[in-house]
């Protein structure tokens, strides 16, 4: 009969050194996930959440999911500990960083007091393409907060507040900062009329349908679990062919709307807004594509990140 050899950790602090926690007999087969609970135990107020376990200081943290045996480590292992701070779970994340920008806008198109003059408080403007602008940008996050309740499933369950607070002066800035020119009284036009606003309010649409479809079939594989785990791929829907040349077209569709609103306002902010979105949604699809990449041998080498053939 075969006997069992326990493990024994010892969990550091990761700037001191300073032994934090010894952890007697722990088996073999137990996850980082469990030494974070064995953890929380001695020390309540760190919760696993906040908790960041590597077996270097400066290395990389530890997945959950690692088993211990599985680890480069002896039977007698050091484990270091860094605080993340207060977390807040990712579902009111986005319900804080996505209900702000909503709400913030409509103060601007409302034209409550003291954010123009007297004479238009409370006034709405003769220009249609700032109504159809305000509905366009109600519609886009109504429907990331309808998303983020009803749909998304998060790999990470929580963020720290620090980064909440970083989010939330973005998108509410940002909100505020095109908010305020769209619904200007002295708000001019586009250019080419109608017809602009026509074929842009077309790209607006079609880019939202195509990105809660993307949506749609991103949450199918996440309930299929991690015991079915493959990479997203094209289906009967046809804004789900972009898969064929790009890894992440959740973000490409997210783009190609603000690129409409863009289109439709002629607004300087919002095409600046546009820009930098694209920029951060750049360096989160070459990092999901890395990952596709790694884990899958298949993976299609046609595929980019983000825009087709291109980057």
């Amino acid at each position: 009969m075969s006997r069992t050899t326990f493990f024994e950790v010892e969990i550091l602090d990761t700037k001191t050194k300073e032994q934090l926690c010894f952890l007697d007999k722990v088996e073999p087969h137990s996850s980082i996930a469990d030494i974070k609970s064995l953890f929380h135990k001695s020390y309540p107020k760190w919760y696993p959440a906040r908790q960041s376990l590597r077996l270097d200081p400066k290395g990389k943290a530890l997945r959950d999911d690692d088993i211990l045996q599985n680890l480069p480590v002896g039977t007698s292992a050091s484990i270091y500990f860094k605080d993340l701070g207060p977390q807040l779970g990712w579902t009111m994340v986005f319900l804080v960083e996505y209900l702000g920008p909503l709400l913030i806008y409509l103060l601007f198109y409302l034209r409550v007091p003291y954010i123009y003059s007297k004479k238009h408080t409370f006034t709405s403007s003769t220009h249609p393409v700032v109504s159809l602008a305000c509905a366009c940008h109600s519609f886009h996050y109504i429907k990331r907060l309808i998303e983020t309740i009803f749909l998304h499933r998060f790999s990470h369950g929580t963020m720290p507040l620090g980064s909440i607070v970083r989010n939330c002066a973005y998108y509410w800035g940002f909100a505020a900062w095109l908010a305020y020119y769209i619904n200007h009284p002295l708000y001019t036009p586009p250019s080419y009329g109608e017809r602009q606003v026509n074929y842009a309010l077309m790209i607006f649409l079609l880019c939202e349908a195509g990105n809660f479809s993307i949506h749609w079939t991103l949450n199918g594989l996440k309930c299929e679990g991690s015991k079915s785990r493959r990479y997203p791929r094209p289906s009967k829907n046809p804004f789900t062919w972009l898969f064929v040349f790009v890894s992440c077209p959740n973000y490409t569709y997210e783009v190609g709307a603000w690129v409409g609103l863009s289109i439709m306002t002629q607004c300087v902010p919002v095409a600046l807004f546009t820009l930098v979105g694209f920029a951060q949604m750049t360096i989160w699809a070459r990092g999901k594509h890395k990952t596709y990449i790694r884990e899958f041998k298949d993976y299609p080498n046609l595929r980019m990140p983000i825009l087709p053939l291109i980057l």
